[in-house]
Formats: C-alpha cells, sequence, structure tokens
C-alpha cells in the first residue's frame, strides 16, 4: 500500500491526531522515513530521525511527570518500572497503528518492499517523530495533551498490570536480588539489508553470558536477550 500523503490528506492527518499544525510542512519532516530521503538526495530532504530523538525525550518527560504526580506511593524503582512498559516498542507502535500512520509515513523502495508500513520499530519511531514536532509547532502542553490522549489505556494497563513485561527490568532486579550487578548487552551481528535489518544481541552477567536474542531492532535484540536469560537465572 504506497503512502497517502499528499495536500488532500493533511487534515485528515490533524484530525486523527486531535491537533492543527501551525506550520503544515512539520506535518511531513514527521512522516519522511530516512528510506525515502536518503532516494530524494536531490531534493534535500530532511528525515524525521532528529524529531523523533525529540519526541523521544518530550515523551519521556511527559510520561515521568504523569507518573510522579499520580503515583506518590511508588519508589523510584516502581517508576522506572512503570515508565519502562508505557513507553516500550510494543506500546508506542500499537498507537502509531490505531492512528493509522503507516499508511501516511513516505518510504524508500526498499523498505516499502519489505513490509516497514507494519514493521514495529518503524511505527514506533514513527509515533515519536508526530510528539516531536507537535512539540515543535505548538509547544509542550498540546504535545502532553496528544500524549495522554493516544496513551491512556497504556497508563491505566501499566497501573493493573496489564502491559508488555520489560524483560531487561525483570533481569536487572532479578540479577540485584542474587548480588549480581554488573549486566552487559552488546549487538554481537546483524544481518540483512539496511531497510529490513536483524539485529543479535547478547547478554552477560558478570561477564558470563547468560542470554542471546535477535529482533528488527537493536530494542528488541536485546529484551529477546534479556527474556532468555531470565530463564537461566530465576
Amino acid at each position: 500500500m504506497k503512502s497517502k500523503l499528499g495536500e488532500d490528506c493533511l487534515n485528515k492527518i490533524e484530525e486523527k491526531i486531535g491537533y492543527t499544525f501551525n506550520n503544515k510542512s512539520n506535518i511531513g519532516l514527521a512522516l519522511t522515513h530516512s528510506s525515502y530521503a536518503n532516494e530524494k538526495k536531490n531534493r534535500n530532504l530532511q528525515s524525521n530521525e532528529r524529531i523523533e530523538f525529540l519526541g523521544d525525550s518530550v515523551l519521556n518527560l511527559i510520561v515521568s511527570d504523569h507518573l510522579y504526580n499520580n503515583y506518590e506511593e511508588l519508589s523510584e524503582g516502581e517508576l522506572t518500572k512503570m515508565r519502562a512498559s508505557i513507553v516500550c516498542e510494543q506500546t508506542l507502535s500499537d498507537c502509531a497503528k490505531k492512528l493509522d500512520l503507516g499508511d501516511y509515513v513516505l518510504l524508500g523502495k526498499g523498505e516499502e518492499l519489505s513490509g516497514g508500513r507494519s514493521r514495529n520499530a518503524l511505527l514506533c519511531d514513527l509515533f515519536e517523530s508526530i510528539i516531536g514536532v507537535v512539540y515543535l509547532d505548538g509547544g509542550f502542553e498540546p504535545a502532553r495533551k496528544f500524549v495522554y490522549k493516544s496513551l491512556e489505556k497504556a497508563f491505566n494497563d501499566a497501573r493493573d498490570g496489564r502491559l508488555f513485561t520489560d524483560y531487561k527490568t525483570a533481569l536487572q532486579e532479578t540479577a540485584q536480588k542474587k548480588g549480581d550487578t554488573h549486566i552487559r548487552y552488546k549487538i554481537v551481528n546483524e544481518s540483512g539489508p539496511d531497510h529490513d535489518k536483524t539485529y543479535f544481541s547478547q547478554v552477560s552477567i558478570n561477564k558470563s553470558i547468560k542470554g542471546k536474542g535477535a529482533g528488527k531492532s537493536k530494542k528488541e535484540a536485546e529484551q529477546n536477550a534479556a527474556k532468555e536469560a531470565l530463564k537461566t537465572i530465576s
């Protein structure tokens, strides 16, 4: 399915995310994947990688602020674990899917053919890019409203313990209880073309390899390695 992004779709995108942009070009910035920008170098396009970095930071601040002010009974460690379960790749990609963002992102031919529109890692980054441009265009308050609206169910699920398990945090807590504190993740290999890479990670505790995992993003590979390690030390 080819991207629907165009002048006639700007209002539809704004309606989906619940925000009207002052600068319409910001929508295009959020939806321009690096694979597309690289194929259109003659057009001097900027990809969404930098704005995704900003959006990630804004997202973490908004979620941290919400948890800090609404869960006074939780310790720092418990707040960290709850935040990790909310801002994980699976949760954010689900938010992007509900907004149909994959239908609008501009992709290069290789990324398109490999199914990038439905790939969780890409959708997660896309959702963070939208947060970044809403913040850039309108400031903190519109970004906060967008995040609250998008993550309302995730906040409730995290409170009730129904969200994705953060295996890295679980591994850290289990290892610390056993007196093991030196945990190290390493990407040991990657395969496939740039638009469809698979990453291979391993996790070691006190220099002893305890788990290995693979994934379509480095984060996913590390989570799977932590999941495997938990089986060996629990």
